[in-house]
């Protein structure tokens, strides 16, 4: 089995991390938004490193491992 290539892996990681981000902080707002930075931001990383990790990441990469693995092809 051929690695995913590195910029297409980091390209899909930051489009499913940024809308998942900005839904958790607009969810999350009315709850914290009294609350220090680093605590906002130990409250959403909390949430999402498991979901990308165990959820999101394997979901795309496995619907789209031609696409990943495919070296000829930008």
């Amino acid at each position: 089995m051929t690695a995913p290539n590195k910029h297409k892996l980091a390209i899909l990681t930051w489009c499913i991390l940024y809308p998942m981000i900005t839904v958790l902080l607009t969810a999350l707002d009315p709850f914290l938004r009294d609350a220090a930075i680093p605590i906002r931001t130990l409250v959403v990383t909390l949430i999402i490193v498991p979901a990308m990790v165990y959820g999101a990441l394997p979901f795309a990469t496995s619907r789209l491992r031609s696409w990943l693995t495919d070296m000829t092809r930008s």
